[in-house]
């Protein structure tokens, strides 16, 4: 059962079954919106980006490639009018993102792709919910990506901010309460674990990531499918700030 819907209730609340009518209402809804927008016949006869179509392993071994030549200062040089066309009438990217909103953290750059490529969700801790979690079922669903990266980073402000809350009882103004409420799971998970010699920052975001993942793989009713029948990947990347490397976390 997905951890988004404990006690048999989705994300919203809701009781699981009329959630799950309702995600595949909206599964019929964006196909309908796929077909009226001539994404439907873009993708299933001529994908715009006919490179993206990949399998879940090609998929994540690009990502990974890519990355090697954003650290090395090998980038692709960029035509961006030569696929402006194109993509106007549709897109087929070959990965998503759950991505920290930090300004230091730019999936495209990271992993040397230019529009298209790449379907970004962002939010500040990179932590699923409802919203997210529907973004990525659209990309799954209507623009068969096959691969999801749950992407933290190191010196994360969302997730030292949930350490602080552990810590020292810190509150926060605004909403930005909520999103330590969010990651506080994973701080207290990680406080039990961490390493000697580790910080419970490190802990807590590597936690984070991977608590997410695990999220995503059993969220129902669409990205626990895919996952089981071998159409979806789902795996976690920790962005290195000092060196922009990003780190495969298992």
């Amino acid at each position: 059962m997905c951890e988004l819907c404990a006690g048999r209730r989705s994300v919203d609340g809701a009781p699981e079954s009329r959630s799950r009518r309702a995600a595949l209402g909206a599964i019929a809804a964006f196909s309908l919106l796929g077909m009226s927008t001539g994404y439907a016949h873009a993708y299933a006869k001529s994908p715009p980006k006919p490179g993206n179509v990949l399998s879940p392993d090609q998929a994540i071994k690009r990502l990974f490639e890519g990355n090697q030549r954003y650290t090395s200062g090998k980038t692709k040089n960029r035509d961006f009018a030569s696929t402006r066309q194109a993509l106007a009438g549709g897109q087929n990217p070959y990965a998503s993102i759950l991505s920290c909103a930090d300004s230091r953290v730019s999936p495209e750059f990271c992993f040397d792709e230019e529009r298209g490529d790449l379907f970004v969700s962002r939010v500040a801790g990179n932590y699923v919910s409802s919203d997210i979690l529907a973004s990525l079922e659209y990309g799954v669903a209507v623009l068969k990506v096959p691969a999801i990266m749950v992407l933290g980073h190191t010196r994360c402000g969302a997730v030292s901010a949930a350490v602080d809350a552990y810590e020292k009882q810190a509150e926060f103004p605004g909403h930005i309460q909520n999103i330590v409420t969010e990651l506080m799971p994973a701080v207290r998970a990680a406080a039990s674990q961490t390493p000697k010699g580790g910080t419970l920052l490190h802990a807590a975001t590597i936690e984070n990531i991977r608590q997410n993942v695990r999220r995503l793989q059993e969220a129902t009713p669409i990205l626990d499918r895919a996952v089981q029948a071998g159409k979806l990947k789902v795996v976690g990347g920790l962005y290195h700030l000092d060196t922009g490397r990003v780190e495969a976390i298992t």
